[in-house]
């Protein structure tokens, strides 16, 4: 007797009235031989195929074997059918096969096309259900003839069948809101969360995937790239003409068409030579009323802000168009590299980065690896989702490459997740987002959350609104110039914040003067942090460890004549403030100011910044934007007190009136430029 559960049927039968070869592979034949066969004319169970089935059209006889196959963990297809409607008897007999039937054939190589190096998922299964049209009862009708449910490949569990192809649909109501979702200029992953949340489902539930909403979102387009592409152009050529600080560089198909454009502003630039020592990329964003990958380069500036560097969009989304984009974006940036750059877990970008930046260290964006993790890991642990999510935070924060390898090991096992592949793809590239491999790398605090949240913020600022093409470069210097004064605001309100001394160490007051509030605050927490740390002198350094503890600690050498200090927790390196072991033995050393070393130039107030500018900066643009950076600088302190403020009105009416008084030179006139393609313009 068979098994009634679908999931183990492994049983193959046939009608022997009815012996027809059965061909799953296009380029051979094999005949079924009776030996071979099973004849069951038995099976009473309705969700189980039998010989003898009868059903009224040949699709309700693929829809029920449809289900059967979402049930047992595979899909199904059509593979061929005997005779032809409208010629003699119509259609004789079908075949539906499993979606692993059959052999790829090998495909005709063509130099000038592209080849899509996808690896197929057929492997020669031999499941299949045939049936047979029939008039013995009068009206015709389909029987089920032959039948095999044996496979040569694993069937897959319930919550992973639904992620087949066959499986996924978007009805119309969701093709309707997904369409009005592309017009407002929204990601895929919002339109997939508000669309769980409409119906209430969790994470990684709905019957389609990102992947068929980008699908869905390509065939919406209707307007015409190529004009749109003149329409951009013609667009930065306008924005050069009025600023000549704005930068460009654009490349072209052999058509003619355009490829890739990336483009940057003065402003960025004169940011990017302070800040730009740590960098994402995100590429994780696309314009979807255009299907066009995006390419955003983001830092973060002294004041814990984010501040925009450039911007690509990009045709394809491959080695070749990444490389592409982080030329461009060097040339804009004068050659200069950045110590770290952040990016999303995509190979062709790792790639470019190995080949076009090897001097920097790639790191995954951790919040861009937790974003996936709903749709990763929810339906497969279930209940025991955000107890896992604890434990993977834990280890994360983890000190030790030591801990945090034997602590993945135990999280493993007590989650079953040996053969999970994303469990299994994280632990391969830990060194490239787990902080007990990057703390001794430059990351500027951008790995936080909150830090992340910000910069999210402002990338989907500019991706809100999108509308044309050509307005898009506009849109993102009207959200780059918002995002900019914002900036000036929150600068001078940190500014306007009277600072508060915790601790009273000569050490705090000295920071509080140089650095920026924002900085200031982080040295602070480790300045308070310190006074709970007990420090011993070694022959090669200091030991530190907290007071309750007894064994541990963190080693700290200092060697004061040089004015160098470092410990073991790499605190400094990775954040650019000092630690609070660091802290500590600088104070039991009698130590009145941090060293000069350790006030990085680029968490320091404008005014402490100003030469460096003046030196690294040259043409007009950029001295303009220093001179306003100054001025809110001068307004902010002004602010603070009275006698303060009529002293800068009086000696700034003084200023203004000498300023007045000097001579304008005439300009010389510049013939046009003549743009072509592949060129940077600067």
């Amino acid at each position: 007797m068979m098994s009634e559960d679908p999931e183990h049927l492994l049983v193959v039968y046939d009608d022997h009235s009815d012996q027809r070869s059965l061909s799953l592979d296009e380029t051979s034949s094999t005949e079924e031989s009776p030996n071979e066969t099973k004849l069951s004319l038995e099976t009473t169970n309705d969700t189980i195929p039998y010989i003898g089935q009868r059903f009224a059209t040949h699709d309700t006889a693929y829809e029920f074997y449809s289900e059967f196959a979402k049930q047992c963990g595979f899909s199904i297809r059509r593979h061929r059918t005997e005779g032809k409607d409208g010629v003699g008897k119509g259609l004789t007999r079908r075949y539906f096969v499993c979606h692993r039937a059959g052999n790829t054939p090998v495909k005709t190589l063509n130099e000038n096309k592209p080849q899509r190096n996808r690896k197929s998922s057929r492997c020669g299964c031999q499941a299949y259900m045939r049936i047979s049209k029939t008039t013995e009862l009068g009206a015709p009708e389909w029987r089920v003839t032959g039948f095999s449910n044996h496979h040569n490949h694993e069937l897959l569990e319930p919550n992973q069948v639904r992620f087949l192809p066959a499986y996924r649909t978007i009805s119309d109501i969701d093709k309707n809101r997904i369409l009005m979702f592309a017009k407002t200029g929204i990601s895929v992953q919002q339109m997939m969360r508000l669309l769980e949340l409409e119906k209430c489902v969790e994470p990684g539930y709905l019957p389609f995937t990102e992947k068929d909403v980008r699908n869905l979102i390509q065939s919406f387009r209707k307007v015409d790239l190529e004009d749109e592409s003149i329409d951009l152009l013609r667009m930065c050529r306008n924005i050069k003409d009025k600023d000549p600080n704005f930068r460009f560089e654009f490349k072209l198909d052999a058509n003619g068409r355009l490829e890739n454009i990336a483009w940057s502003y003065a402003s960025s630039v004169q940011s990017y030579e302070v800040f730009g020592d740590a960098v994402v990329f995100d590429t994780t964003h696309r314009l979807n009323a255009f299907d066009m990958p995006l390419g955003i380069w983001v830092g973060m500036n002294n004041y814990g802000m984010p501040c925009f560097f450039g911007c690509a969009l990009l045709r394809e989304e491959n080695l070749k168009s990444y490389s592409w984009a982080l030329k461009a974006f060097l040339a804009f940036m004068n050659g200069k590299v950045p110590q770290t750059i952040l990016t999303d877990q995509t190979l062709c970008v790792r790639e470019a980065i190995a080949a076009e930046m090897p001097a920097a260290k790639h790191a995954y964006c951790i919040w861009l690896i937790v974003a996936k993790f709903p749709s990763w890991f929810n339906a497969v642990l279930g209940e025991r989702y955000n107890e896992w999510k604890n434990e993977f935070y834990r280890l994360y924060n983890l000190e030790s490459i030591e801990d945090f390898e034997m602590g993945w090991r135990d999280m493993v096992n007590l989650f079953g997740l040996h053969t999970n592949r994303h469990v299994n793809t994280l632990f391969a590239s830990r060194a490239l987002w787990a902080l007990p491999y990057l703390r001794s790398h430059f990351f500027a605090g951008m790995t936080t959350a909150g830090h992340s949240k910000a910069i999210n913020a402002f990338i989907q600022r500019f991706l809100s609104a999108q509308t044309r093409l050509a307005h898009f470069i506009e849109q993102v210097a009207v959200a780059v110039d918002f995002k900019d004064q914002a900036g000036e605001q929150q600068t001078m309100q940190q500014n306007l914040q009277n600072i508060c001394l915790k601790t009273g160490a000569p050490m705090e007051s000295h920071a509080a003067s140089i650095l920026t509030p924002f900085a200031f605050s982080k040295l602070q927490e480790q300045l308070v942090m310190a006074a709970h740390y007990a420090s011993f002198q070694l022959e090669d350094g200091f030991l530190v460890r907290h007071h309750t503890k007894l064994e541990g600690g963190r080693k700290v050498y200092w060697v004061p004549r040089e004015g160098h200090i470092s410990c073991s927790c790499h605190h400094f390196e990775f954040s650019g403030i000092l630690c609070r072991h660091a802290l500590r033995v600088l104070s039991t050393g009698n130590c009145f100011q941090i060293p000069e070393r350790y006030m990085p130039l680029r968490w320091r107030r404008v005014n402490a910044s100003v030469k460096v500018f003046q030196n690294s900066l040259s043409d007009h643009g950029e001295r303009v934007r220093l001179l306003e950076g100054m001025v809110s600088n001068l307004v902010a302190e002004s602010a603070k007190s009275k006698d303060r403020l009529d002293m800068a009105m009086e000696h700034v009416s003084v200023l203004l009136e000498r300023i007045r008084e000097h001579p304008i030179p005439v300009p010389v006139p510049v013939p046009a430029s003549r743009y072509a393609r592949n060129d940077v313009f600067t």
